[in-house]
């Protein structure tokens, strides 16, 4: 496929790209974003301001590196130790190239780690057989070199999916899940951890919380995934946990959220009674509720509502302030009918507004110049016009870019567009 990005450091102290032979995603440059990368020097981070926590932080440039079914990295299962890392690296040191200064990591992409965890084994995507250490740590290597460049690193985990198969047998035999089959749920060809649960609600906290413990990370980083997304005429079976704990709920619906308040909230007070300078932030779906299901909703017609169909009331975590950021995947473009961008961008900054809880918007990079999207992803200047109609809500405080195979390959240049209408700064 092409040669991958490496950023190298001349005696000059200025980085330039290379091209080598060792790489995550083994992906060329566009012509245009291969120019700028080329004459890029090294990043002088954006001008500092004040967090609600006092601390100081820049605007927020991120991009999400996927480690479930090896979309972004490692680039397949079973490479060793040293191919792994350079590839780490490589991704790193692409974000550097396109002035970005976050990167969320995937460290928990199905019930597994990407650390020696005491509570689950280690990821499949790393040696390709679950629970097989592949003989170093890549989360703390991540965390160290990313702090090298000068780049945040937040540590993404996903609290409630076990697999993306549902067969038990196929977990590796100390999985918890096999050791306690009454926590999982079966449903749409995956496996679930049960969120109506107590003891499932703290055993994912405990599992995630031993990276806080362990690692300098700057966040701890949720997506959307709580209640998994609905299958038509598929109900999840959670009966037995709802007669066991639903009373005094109006109906299930309300029990189900309040299971998913629940790991939102004691999260957050756990997280910072561990590691108080980390930060805590959840990408939801872009749709809170549409406004014909509830007046405070978005001008949207979506076929998902995350209050409704994921159990996850987003809107109440960032006014109750149990965030301190929210990333909404705002993966629409500017006027698309159902979910208009330029509609959800103002709707989102009125939620926000006086919260303290920052809010950084969600981009699809992945979309631009992808086969099947409409119009508007065809045109290497849409993510462009995304940050600058953004730029008028004074809530808006970054943008993070789905996902890092994108950011290094950029196919039609609308990474490179974003960096040189927006990322100006040396």
């Amino acid at each position: 496929m092409g040669a991958e990005i490496r950023t190298v450091t001349r005696h000059t102290g200025r980085r330039r790209l290379v091209l080598g032979a060792a790489g995550a995603l083994a992906a060329a440059l566009t012509p245009a974003g291969a120019a700028f990368a080329a004459s890029a020097p090294g990043r002088t981070p954006a001008p500092a301001r004040k967090t609600r926590r006092g601390r100081c932080a820049r605007d927020f440039r991120g991009m999400w590196a996927a480690t479930v079914s090896n979309r972004d990295w490692p680039s397949r299962p079973g490479l060793d130790a040293a191919r792994q890392r350079a590839e780490l690296v490589d991704l790193l040191d692409a974000a550097v190239v396109r002035r970005l200064n976050a990167v969320v990591f995937q460290v928990r992409p199905t019930a597994d780690a990407l650390w020696p965890s005491p509570y689950e084994p280690w990821s499949q995507y790393l040696s390709g057989v679950q629970g097989q250490d592949p003989g170093w740590d890549p989360l703390g290597t991540a965390v160290r070199e990313a702090h090298a460049r000068g780049l945040e690193l937040h540590a993404w985990f996903n609290p409630y999916r076990v697999a993306v198969h549902d067969d038990p047998s196929r977990l590796v035999s100390c999985h918890p899940a096999r050791q306690h089959p009454e926590w999982i749920v079966p449903y749409g060809g995956r496996l679930y951890y049960n969120p109506g649960l107590p003891e499932v609600r703290r055993f994912v906290q405990d599992a995630m919380l031993d990276a806080v413990e362990r690692y300098d990370i700057d966040a701890v980083h949720f997506d959307d995934y709580f209640y998994p997304y609905p299958v038509a005429g598929e109900p999840f079976d959670d009966d037995d946990a709802f007669a066991r704990y639903g009373t005094g709920f109006e109906d299930r619906a309300a029990w189900r959220r309040d299971n998913t308040d629940r790991l939102v909230s004691e999260m957050a007070d756990r997280i910072k009674g561990i590691r108080p300078g980390a930060r805590f932030g959840i990408s939801p779906f872009g749709v809170w509720r549409n406004a014909d299901s509830d007046p405070r909703g978005s001008d949207t017609r979506a076929g998902v509502q995350t209050y409704d169909d994921l159990h996850a009331d987003t809107r109440k975590w960032v006014r109750e302030g149990w965030l301190d950021y929210v990333v909404p995947q705002l993966y629409w473009h500017i006027g698309f009918s159902a979910a208009d961008y330029a509609r959800l961008t103002p709707w989102w900054d009125e939620v926000a507004a006086g919260t303290g809880v920052d809010l950084y918007i969600g981009e699809a990079l992945y979309k631009a110049g992808a086969p099947g999207q409409p119009d508007a992803w065809q045109d290497p200047a849409e993510l462009s016009r995304h940050l600058t109609l953004a730029a008028a809500y004074p809530q808006v405080r970054g943008h993070c870019y789905f996902s890092a195979r994108e950011v290094v390959q950029d196919p039609i240049g609308a990474m490179a567009k974003v960096v040189s209408d927006h990322y100006t700064d040396r």
